[in-house]
């Protein structure tokens, strides 16, 4: 699975940042969540976990956090290099290149929804080994869409005309809730939001900010 979606995320590269990377212009909501994130974490250092051509990784950065990209693709990261001053380096979410408690923030926006039960289980693992105790992530996904329940898979096999093997996972918050829990993670908000009309794909979707526990 890894290196499928690996495959085809460096296949979609350069049209995905040339069609996404201005992608927060028309999402208010999505600003001001990370606006809010930003502020918590103050100048502290963040990871963007699948961080695509970094649209998100720069907003952080114009708000102050020291920001570093990871993505599976490495094309992806060259992309961040290109678009943006940021460092980014290609990494899997389930075995992040990072000591413990090397992170201020974490941020992770619709990049779980690639991964089986198992292996979400393991990146919310990681996310919190990363994170020192107290430290916030902000983690978005999926929930429906007209096609597709909460805990449907939608596989794609082309994309803007490229040859693909990617599934989108359909997630339940309630179940993400409690698998960042059992991860270590307290939660401390939750946003569940209709698409923006014209904008993105039209799914349901569903952002939680949650805390490292402090407890050990």
């Amino acid at each position: 699975m890894t290196d499928r979606t690996r495959r085809s995320y460096d296949l979609v590269a350069d049209r995905y940042a040339e069609e996404l990377s201005d992608e927060l212009r028309h999402k208010p909501l999505d600003r001001a969540l990370l606006d809010a994130f930003a502020e918590l974490v103050r100048e502290g250092t963040v990871a963007d976990i699948g961080c695509g051509p970094g649209q998100v990784a720069a907003h952080l950065a114009s708000r102050g956090s020291r920001v570093i990209g990871l993505d599976l693709s490495t094309a992806m990261c060259a992309a961040v290099r290109r678009r943006t001053s940021l460092p980014a380096g290609a990494a899997d979410m389930t075995a992040l290149p990072l000591r413990a408690a090397a992170l201020d923030g974490l941020v992770c926006l619709y990049a779980t929804i690639h991964l089986d039960d198992d292996q979400r289980a393991a990146a919310y693992r990681e996310f919190a080994r990363v994170l020192r105790p107290g430290a916030y992530a902000l983690l978005s996904f999926h929930v429906s869409d007209p096609d597709f329940p909460d805990g449907g898979v939608k596989t794609l096999g082309t994309w803007w005309g490229r040859d693909v093997d990617l599934d989108f996972r359909f997630l339940d918050p309630d179940a993400e809730i409690s698998a960042s829990r059992a991860a270590g993670f307290d939660l401390v908000a939750r946003l569940d939001r209709a698409p923006h009309p014209g904008s993105e794909h039209p799914s349901e979707r569903c952002t939680l900010l949650v805390r490292r526990s402090t407890l050990t």
